[in-house]
């Protein structure tokens, strides 16, 4: 090669190496987990998010606040995947996972400025994260998920979140209650339960539906608005003439051939609507259009008809026990669902079709009203979560204390723990106890508390009684039993959550090179 140099990258690339790489990572990582690090907890900070265009949005959910942030740096953009990995796993928790993996990575900086290998960091948080597994078993509460105990942890999942003038105890009860009635023996059918929102009324009037809501009202201005027991169908197909196979012209030479052309698209048109009257079909949902004509004569004959997508078909299904025919000609009798009543309501500008007391019954509709559309986008979110983290209780795995008394519990069983750990790796084991206390910490922080002393009497608590957490109490918390009072979490969530922060961070410092093109 006689010794001149090789490149191997575009000379506008840049690349940065070593403690400069693990340095700007880190720094990254930490950034994005200090902006939601206040929103944590019953006092928790809310966050207002303006985009580009104007649009507001404001929350204090972890997974919507990194969402909407436009984060660009790589490893800034692990973070963020950390709380949508949360959200989409267990619903809840995605603070608490971004929170921990910031944390994480600041004890690995340390880590690493005393020459501690990151290979070395890694095992030792994945030692630590399988004790913290078992710490979190360990704690789990043994105790029947009767209704009570799931409306706790509902509640528990509201706390420091926007409910409007509705009462977190009154949400719980309905998402307790959605959950419920979408549950068989395989456990809970969480896709057959479905948020809708609608501002114009205050948040006290947010119910439950027994069945589907649909944005739609009938395609015909003449069509019933309401129906008692009424028969349903599904077509998957438009209603309209059909369309040549091939391309084709056709010559017309005279009014007489005009006539006949028209007379056999109108009676092609007739006999799809005879053919969904001879069903005795009450309401039609099409996934696509429907022909005006044929909308006249279902009209005529007190037929409702809808157009609608394959999605609605879905949920229709699941609460008529409809069958989706592939095209109108192809419906049959058997095809047919049924339900208790369809009304189409009006509210402000818009129309919505409630289909209630499907005989299948497999579908609810938590219906959610607001003043504002920031108050229900606010609702929306906190009854998806507490609907997540009732059924996350329910499928995997039962409860643990809240309140930060689980991870006091995880940091001082790997503390005890680390002893048995050889080497430079208990620094790592240690370092992630010590991350854990984040929590609490943050939790005491957010309440009004001393952190540390907080953090001190958490522990001595601990010691004595087996259970301690941070309760919020007027303009300060206490430490007291979050059984006793009411907080409790799922198991999965806390699993979920050390699980996901530890790859993220463990990721993170593994990185000592950065290539990136210009």
């Amino acid at each position: 090669m006689g010794g001149q140099p090789m490149f191997i990258l575009n000379e506008d690339s840049e690349r940065t190496q070593g403690k400069d790489a693990q340095s700007s990572n880190i720094t990254a990582g930490k950034a994005v987990s200090e902006s939601v690090r206040t929103t944590l907890g019953p006092r928790g900070m809310d966050k207002m998010l303006v985009s580009d265009s104007g649009d507001v949005v404001i929350t204090n959910d972890g997974a919507t606040i990194l969402d909407e942030m436009d984060i660009e740096h790589p490893a800034a953009q692990m973070i963020s995947e950390v709380a949508e990995t949360q959200e989409t796993e267990v619903g809840d928790g995605t603070t608490t996972a971004a929170v921990l993996a910031g944390e994480l990575l600041s004890q690995a900086e340390d880590l690493l400025d005393d020459d501690v290998h990151p290979t070395t960091i890694v095992e030792g948080y994945y030692a630590a994260l399988s004790m913290a597994h078992e710490a979190i078993d360990e704690i789990k509460l043994d105790e029947e998920l009767d209704d009570d105990l799931l409306e706790t942890v509902a509640r528990s999942s509201m706390t420091g979140k926007g409910t409007g003038d509705v009462s977190a105890e009154r949400l719980a009860e309905t998402v307790v209650d959605a959950v419920r009635r979408v549950e068989d023996d395989a456990g809970v059918v969480r896709d057959n339960i479905t948020v809708y929102t609608q501002t114009g009324s205050s948040s006290s009037a947010t119910r439950l539906v027994d069945g589907v809501l649909i944005d739609e009202e009938p395609v015909h201005d003449n069509m019933p608005r309401s129906f008692d027991d009424p028969q349903i169908a599904f077509v998957n197909d438009d209603i309209e003439v059909r369309e040549a196979s091939i391309d084709a012209e056709y010559n017309v030479s005279s009014v007489d051939d005009l006539n006949t052309a028209i007379e056999a698209e109108e009676s092609e048109l007739r006999g799809y609507a005879e053919h969904v009257l001879d069903l005795d079909v009450d309401v039609l949902f099409v996934d696509g259009d429907v022909a005006d004509q044929v909308a006249a004569i279902l009209a005529k004959n007190d037929v409702a008809a809808f157009e609608v997508g394959d999605d609605e078909g879905e949920e229709l299904a699941h609460a008529t026990g409809l069958s989706r025919a592939a095209g109108v000609q192809e419906l049959e009798a058997d095809d047919l669902g049924s339900a208790g009543s369809l009304s189409v309501e009006k509210f402000g500008d818009n129309y919505v079709t409630f289909l209630e007391d499907g005989d299948a019954g497999q579908s609810v509709t938590v219906f959610a009203r607001g003043g504002t559309e920031h108050v229900t986008d606010e609702l929306e979110r906190v009854l998806g979560d507490a609907l997540d983290v009732v059924t996350a209780a329910l499928d995997k795995g039962g409860v643990v204390p809240g309140a930060g008394a689980t991870e006091i519990a995880v940091a001082d069983h790997i503390r005890s723990e680390a002893a048995s750990v050889e080497g430079r790796k208990q620094l790592a084991v240690e370092a992630f106890a010590d991350a854990v206390d984040v929590l609490p910490r943050t939790l005491a922080e957010n309440t009004g508390m001393d952190p540390i002393d907080a953090l001190v009497d958490l522990r001595a608590e601990y010691e004595s009684e087996g259970i301690a957490g941070i309760i919020s109490e007027g303009q300060t918390g206490v430490i007291d039993d979050p059984v006793d009072l009411g907080v409790l979490d799922p198991v999965a969530v806390k699993d979920e959550a050390v699980e996901s922060a530890a790859e993220a961070a463990t990721m993170i410092v593994r990185i000592d090179d950065v290539i990136s093109a210009s």
